[in-house]
């Protein structure tokens, strides 16, 4: 694949840094603090979750030796050991925040290897939410980008975007110039990485491709740091970031970038445990629940209509534990017919060896729609049909909740932080402080660190 364009890694990088941290608006500010919150509850959970492979990693590993804390867990490790920890960590409930048209997560590997730099660095809160608005913008317009072409040739773009992402994160908030800059971001493309089939077979290494970015945005950032040589355009480069991870770059999002306009205020954020894919499917089903008449014990088939990119990877009606849970459409509708909901207790062990459960899944089929195909990435919308012993039930939702169109309100948010610390183990008390600390005009990142 050939580009006209010539230095596009110098003329984005330009881009990016005209985004001073005096010129962009509190509001801003304001969102890359909920979306602070929102990692570090997710976060908590997952350290829950995985607590004790967790430990099983750094014990084999290090030893609990190091500096940096890890989230949710006693021992301190190395720099890049608790971003990948965090990492894992911050993605295992499916609860992390994306981006629609970008078809990534975004937050997790952002501060996961922001986090433990700003530890050792001690690097002012405002510094720090700078440089994770810079992440953002950075991840999700590189995804934006190269979308759907990574996903179709298998990669997680969580992985690949996220990995230069979070290394631009930590130079901004290090105040790079732009050597060590272009440097630090060369050093994140030849390490971006991440396949999607680590979602497959109930496996729990889809976490590892937001780790593993974090891990090595930590060590990109300090090769740039330390002023190692990059190539010209490993961007645009006949052989770099945009011709080997897309067969068609949508060069737009990588120079229009506008002064009012930041992507972090794009993002979604997710009210129910499975992939976002599922999510439309997930609200059509609550609504037919709702409607007069319908009684489950009727129902004779589901059809899930669909874009295109929701189908491959999670058709799946057979499910083998959790994570498989999670990425299957049949099984999330059928929790939701089921339960009226899809939160962490919904897709826990229990309800996943529900039989009941496991025989509506059994009668839903997904399959891909042209028209909503066509409307994707704009809309990820979904189209679900229940045929019942009385009659037919139908519900189309285009923009599921958490979306910028249709958000979580204030108190949805709170429930949702509140939720995820519950489950982690920690007092209401204890949620409150973090929230109160985290929106304060300033913070220390050792004062959410003790909290925590």
């Amino acid at each position: 694949m050939k580009f006209c364009e010539n230095q596009m890694t110098d003329n984005f990088l330009k881009n990016l840094i005209k985004q001073s941290k005096d010129s962009i608006p509190g509001k801003v500010f304001t969102q890359a603090k909920n979306c602070f919150i929102d990692f570090l509850a997710c976060t908590l959970a997952g350290a829950k979750a995985f607590y004790e492979k967790d430990l099983a990693y750094i014990d084999s590993l290090e030893f609990g030796n190091g500096a940096s804390s890890v989230i949710g867990l006693p021992p301190k490790c190395s720099l890049q050991t608790a971003a990948l920890i965090n990492g894992m960590n911050s993605h295992v409930m499916e609860l992390d925040d994306g981006h629609r048209k970008g078809a990534v997560h975004v937050g997790g590997t952002i501060f996961s290897a922001l986090l433990p730099v700003a530890e050792k660095e001690k690097i002012s809160m405002q510094d720090f939410l700078y440089g994770a608005i810079i992440g953002y913008e950075t991840t999700i317009r590189l995804a934006c980008a190269v979308q759907p072409g990574n996903k179709l040739r298998g990669y997680h773009a969580t992985g690949t975007c996220g990995t230069v992402g979070a290394t631009m994160a930590i130079a901004a908030a290090l105040h790079f110039d732009f050597e060590q800059m272009k440097s630090a971001f060369s050093a994140a493309v030849t390490s971006a990485a991440g396949v999607l089939e680590m979602q497959e077979d109930n496996a729990d290494l889809k976490p590892l491709n937001v780790g593993r970015a974090a891990m090595d945005a930590v060590s990109a950032a300090y090769l740039g740091k330390a002023r190692f040589k990059a190539p010209n355009d490993a961007l645009g480069g006949k052989r770099g970031f945009l011709a080997v991870m897309t067969d068609e770059a949508k060069i737009s999002f990588l120079k229009d970038f506008e002064n009012d306009s930041f992507s972090i205020m794009s993002i979604y954020n997710k009210p129910y445990a499975s992939c976002r894919h599922t999510h439309p499917a997930i609200e059509a089903a609550m609504k037919i629940r709702q409607q007069p008449g319908f009684l489950l014990d009727e129902v004779e088939s589901v059809c899930v209509h669909t874009y295109k990119l929701a189908v491959a990877g999670h058709d799946h009606k057979l499910v083998d534990g959790v994570n498989s849970a999670k990425m299957s459409m049949p099984y999330s509708v059928a929790v939701a017919l089921f339960t009226g909901n899809a939160g962490l207790n919904e897709f826990s062990k229990a309800n996943v060896a529900d039989q009941r459960i496991l025989d509506i899944a059994q009668k839903i089929d997904v399959v891909a729609d042209d028209e909503f195909t066509a409307l994707c990435p704009q809309r990820r919308a979904a189209l679900v049909d229940v045929k019942t012993k009385t009659g037919l039930f139908s519900a189309r939702i285009d923009y599921p909740k958490g979306e910028p169109e249709n958000p979580l309100t204030p108190e949805e948010f709170r429930q949702k932080i509140e939720g995820l610390m519950s489950f982690a183990g920690y007092s209401k008390d204890v949620c409150e402080k973090l929230i109160d600390i985290v929106y304060r005009p300033e913070f220390t990142i050792d004062e959410v660190i003790n909290l925590l």
